[in-house]
């Protein structure tokens, strides 16, 4: 019997928008203790990589690897593409870095992580129509977002290669913060790094947001994060997208969960309006 509430939904396969989340680690069995018993994911061996599920569905990966990368967050999340190959060579024409070149991984999926210009690394896969891919359920992909100190190079490079719609949140000064749409739905944050919120040493990276149900909340998660032996970078507290926590599994991965029934709602001055595009003559 699985502690989850509510059950995933399937991810809507849009191109740009996110289709799957991988968490490299270097003690597969302790990483699945810990998100067992924080989320109740259950496992699936897919000839050597490891794949989480919530009520049979899957919702992240668990490559294991002999060293974790020096990231910020070990999360990488990843966006549907059409053809890996043509989004490896869209990104160096604008300026990004192709961090991983594309392949064919054991699940017949094309995939490439790049670095955009910023230096936020993210990844692409190209996946079947048949793709799997929870989502909004507890222990589910909720979120995620790119924290980075120049928003302006992100807006416009993810708006050419994705083809997003931007639409600015707050001021665009003492808040700046974006919305990336595809085909009308909200896909993808963008913040932009403060003094702050971020030490100068912290890199440009995308957060990844997991779904906290109403009936636990991010509260009881953080704490249980850290009856499992996690931390909790950032207690608990309120925005107009939900109640939110940041935390670090055992081993300094660091994620947030998000219990969106606890929204606050933004007034229309806070809403914004259109970015303006620097390329539309």
């Amino acid at each position: 019997m699985s502690i989850a509430p509510n059950s995933p939904a399937l991810a809507a396969l849009h191109a740009g928008a996110p289709c799957w989340l991988e968490l490299p680690v270097t003690d597969l069995a302790a990483a699945k203790d810990f998100y067992t018993g924080l989320f109740g994911w259950r496992y699936t061996d897919d000839r050597g990589y490891a794949v989480a599920t919530l009520d049979g569905v899957p919702v992240a990966g668990m490559p294991v690897t002999r060293a974790l990368p020096q990231q910020y967050t070990n999360w990488t999340l990843f966006l549907h593409t059409r053809h890996a190959r043509a989004t490896a060579e869209k990104v160096f024409a604008l300026g990004g870095l192709v961090l991983r070149n594309p392949s064919v991984e054991a699940d017949h999926t094309q995939t490439t992580v790049i670095g955009d210009p910023t230096g936020g690394v993210i990844g692409f896969r190209h996946v079947p129509p048949n793709w799997r891919f929870g989502t909004t359920g507890h222990g589910a992909y909720a979120w995620a977002e790119l924290n980075t100190r120049d928003g302006a190079t992100a807006d416009a490079f993810f708006r050419e290669l994705c083809h997003f719609d931007v639409m600015q949140i707050g001021d665009g000064h003492v808040v700046d913060y974006t919305v990336w749409s595809v085909e009308g739905e909200s896909v993808l944050g963008r913040q932009r790094m403060g003094r702050r919120s971020f030490p100068p040493t912290v890199p440009a990276h995308w957060m990844v947001y997991l779904t906290a149900s109403p009936e636990i909340g991010a509260d009881s998660v953080a704490n249980r994060v850290l009856e499992l032996g996690g931390e909790v970078a950032v207690e608990p507290y309120d925005t107009p997208y939900g109640r939110v926590t940041e935390v670090r599994d055992h081993t300094g991965s660091t994620f947030s969960v998000i219990d969106p029934s606890r929204a606050v709602p933004l007034s229309d001055d806070e809403r914004g309006a259109n970015v303006d595009d620097p390329y539309d003559d």
